[in-house]
């Protein structure tokens, strides 16, 4: 509980933000920011936690484990989505989110609706 890390177990995607925003748009709020990222831009604003191209917000499924009180990842914001190409995967770098490259969430995002199931597992 409270520890950041990303909520292993059941989930479902609640929510889409991006359809057919440009590979590498910033969201913001889950909102288009009207910026698209590139280097500079990155360079200008380092301290940025940058969401990028699309998002699936995930809510739990079980409760105690993603689903209510401390650790309920819809409460918590948690998201899979697009990220700078220049960040490392598969080591943690959010506060619970699953990044991906821009070319492969938006593929994943066409494929998946609201209401399909997510399972995180190590």
């Amino acid at each position: 509980m409270g520890s950041g890390a990303t909520p292993r177990g059941v989930h479902v995607v609640r929510a889409r933000f991006g359809a057919g925003l440009p590979p590498g748009a910033v969201l913001l709020g889950r909102k288009f920011s009207g910026e698209v990222f590139d280097a500079e831009l990155g360079a200008r604003f380092p301290e940025r936690d940058w969401v990028l191209s699309r998002i699936l917000w995930l809510g739990g499924m079980e409760p105690g484990r993603n689903l209510g009180g401390d650790v309920d990842s819809f409460r918590r914001f948690i998201y899979i989505h697009g990220t700078p190409d220049y960040e490392p995967m598969g080591t943690p770098a959010s506060h619970g989110c699953i990044r991906m490259r821009n070319d492969a969430v938006i593929r994943l995002f066409d494929q998946v609706s609201v209401g399909t199931r997510v399972t995180i597992t190590d």
